[in-house]
């Protein structure tokens, strides 16, 4: 049942739909809601698992404030709805800028994660290519109308938004593959064959996480969530559910590994 609380001392919009087994915290990515990832991989997600769900700062119905965006107040905000809405650990399933900010939070709070799921996630800026978004194309003006159905802060608002979204890609994250080794849950990186971050940059992320699985989707981009949904609750389902570490016939990467 969608809802505001209090988040940091900020009303934030928290949908939190019950199921069973384990909490499962989606992440909406940047200068987007959390109806992208809850309309569409949300269902098949939802019959194994309780489905929350929450949108950041300056995103769909939370209002913005005056600061900037940076990933790790973004961090923060996740954690205070593990802590306050789900009551302890989850599973994250983090699209994009939710993916950088799940493994930010499996650096900080590793209590508080169980598995992890990064859809096309860079985890250094310049792991993502130069990006810009033009108010009058098509994808601009889908996000503004988006954004003016649901923020508290008026159509209006979007054009600052806008600015501080792109202002944090082109400067964060900065993390490393150093940093990397130290995520110690197991993790599913997931990616479109298209997608816009180059695969060298994706497949660091995978060799540097010590428990760490990758999945390429065909036929798909950047948007892999929203043009495969039922293919990609499917892969994120069994990852959840499977054993760990996984059992193969021919391991290489794992081989040794209990």
């Amino acid at each position: 049942m969608p809802t505001h609380v209090k988040i940091s001392g900020h009303p934030t919009w928290v949908d939190d739909r019950a199921g069973p087994g384990d909490a499962l915290l989606l992440l909406h990515g940047g200068l987007g809601n959390s109806d992208d990832l809850l309309d569409s991989i949300g269902p098949g997600l939802g019959e194994h698992h309780r489905v929350v769900a929450f949108d950041r700062r300056g995103h769909g119905f939370t209002a913005d404030t005056d600061a900037d965006f940076h990933y790790s107040d973004m961090a923060t905000e996740v954690i205070g709805v593990l802590e306050q809405v789900v009551g302890g650990p989850a599973h994250l399933v983090g699209w994009s800028d939710g993916g950088i900010v799940a493994l930010l939070v499996a650096l900080r709070r590793p209590d508080l994660v169980r598995k992890m799921v990064v859809i096309g996630t860079n985890y250094h800026r310049d792991g993502f290519p130069p990006f810009d978004v033009d108010p009058r194309s098509p994808l601009g003006q889908a996000l503004a109308a988006a954004y003016a159905e649901r923020s508290p802060d008026g159509p209006g608002h979007f054009e600052v938004v806008l600015r501080k979204g792109l202002a944090v890609i082109g400067a964060e994250p900065t993390l490393t593959t150093d940093d990397v080794v130290g995520i110690t849950r197991p993790t599913l990186v997931m990616v479109g064959d298209d997608e816009m971050i180059p695969f060298a940059h994706t497949y660091s992320l995978f060799e540097a996480l010590p428990r760490g699985r990758l999945a390429v989707v065909p036929g798909a981009s950047h948007a892999v969530p929203l043009e495969h949904p039922a293919l990609v609750a499917r892969l994120i389902g069994d990852f959840l559910a499977g054993a760990e570490p996984p059992e193969t016939l021919m391991p290489v990467r794992r081989a040794g590994r209990r």
